[in-house]
């Protein structure tokens, strides 16, 4: 029989004003230290790094092109630390060329470029960005990608 990961989850309402993406970022962090803490899990400096930053970008980019409230899920598996964030807008991002000239309006490509899985769906209302971090690293520091 194969056993089914243990999975860690923690979800919060952000009211989209402008200090919700400081407390996304810590909801993040306290729940990633709160699974070291009470669950003996454990979760590499970079994979906390990488999960603030991904909800940091997701976030603003709620916050920035949806009105009202953000919503954010966090759930934890053995291998991965997946971040959801939903908004309002059912306008599905899209990463811009690069374009070093460019000042600004990073946010997704610099997603796109630590993530280990990224998904973007409508819902029946707004949509939901999905990214998924690798919670294990591997032993030359990188973060384990899996195709």
């Amino acid at each position: 029989m194969v056993q089914e990961p243990e999975l860690w989850q923690m979800s919060a309402a952000l009211d989209g004003d402008g200090s919700c993406i400081a407390e996304a970022r810590h909801l993040a962090a306290d729940f990633l230290g709160r699974l070291q803490a009470e669950h003996d899990v454990p979760v590499p400096q970079r994979a906390k790094d990488l999960t603030q930053l991904v909800v940091s970008e997701l976030v603003t980019n709620a916050r920035k092109y949806a009105p009202g409230p953000v919503l954010l899920d966090l759930r934890v598996t053995d291998t991965v630390i997946e971040v959801a964030v939903w908004d309002s807008d059912p306008v599905l991002p899209v990463a811009r060329a690069a374009d070093p000239g460019r000042v600004g309006q990073h946010g997704l490509e610099i997603v796109m470029a630590v993530v280990q899985g990224f998904e973007a769906r409508r819902e029946p209302v707004g949509k939901r960005i999905t990214a998924r971090i690798a919670l294990v690293d591997d032993p030359d520091g990188g973060s384990v990608r899996r195709p």
